[in-house]
């Protein structure tokens, strides 16, 4: 299956004067959610799916815990997880502090298999259910 995408005209922000391009957008199927995925794991493995659901929300837990504790947490051929933040300058070294964190994020890079299996992905261009007229 491929995924679904809208075909959107983007102008320049910086500078309006700029032709506008066409980008492609892919468009959401919906989401699959913990017990989403819980259940379609169990249908190819011999663990229930309250078993697989309880290994996910334990990493669900886990993950930050390690995060916190200055880990990269390493999920095999899933990929890895670990802590970036953005923070203000300060003029002297010993002015810098936890307040100068002002983002958080948590930067997932996939594994070179999870990239493979990502590159096999196709598009397919979503068809309008309304006529143009011209």
């Amino acid at each position: 299956m491929a995924i679904k995408y809208n075909i959107h005209e983007i102008g320049s922000n910086i500078d309006p004067t700029v032709p506008k391009k066409f980008y492609l957008r892919p468009i959401s199927s919906g989401e699959k959610t913990l017990d989403d995925l819980a259940a379609d794991i169990s249908h190819s493995c011999s663990l229930t799916e309250s078993d697989v659901y309880a290994v996910l929300q334990s990493l669900v837990r886990e993950i930050p815990r390690a995060i916190s504790d200055g880990y990269i947490v390493r999920l095999g051929n899933l990929g890895s997880f670990r802590m970036s933040v953005n923070s203000t300058g300060s003029a002297k070294k010993e002015n810098v502090s936890e307040l100068n964190v002002h983002k958080r994020r948590l930067i997932f890079h996939p594994s070179k298999q999870m990239k493979k299996e990502l590159d096999k992905v196709t598009f397919e261009k979503k068809i309008s259910s309304y006529k143009q007229e011209a």
